[in-house]
C-alpha cells in the first residue's frame, strides 16, 4: 500500500502580492498562528510583510488583532 503521509514535506515560500514563489519544493507550509497544516492548493491566506500563512480568514483577524496590541 502506498503512503501519503511519507512524501509530505513542508514548502518554503515567498509570499508576494496576489501570488508566492515556491523557494523549496513541498506540499504544504504551517499556519503561523494555529500551526494546522495548509496544503499549497488550498493556501489562500498570507501576509507579505510578515511572510507568514494563515489557515483562515479567522487566524487572519486573530493576527491583525495581536499587531495592534
Amino acid at each position: 500500500m502506498y503512503n501519503l503521509k511519507m512524501n509530505k514535506k513542508k514548502a518554503k515560500l515567498i509570499f508576494k502580492h496576489n501570488f508566492f514563489e515556491i523557494v523549496e519544493e513541498g506540499d504544504h507550509v504551517l499556519c503561523a498562528v494555529s500551526g494546522k497544516e495548509i496544503k499549497l492548493q488550498n493556501l489562500n491566506y498570507w501576509n507579505v510583510d510578515l511572510q507568514e500563512a494563515y489557515f483562515s480568514p479567522i487566524e487572519v483577524s486573530k493576527r491583525l488583532k495581536n499587531l495592534k496590541k
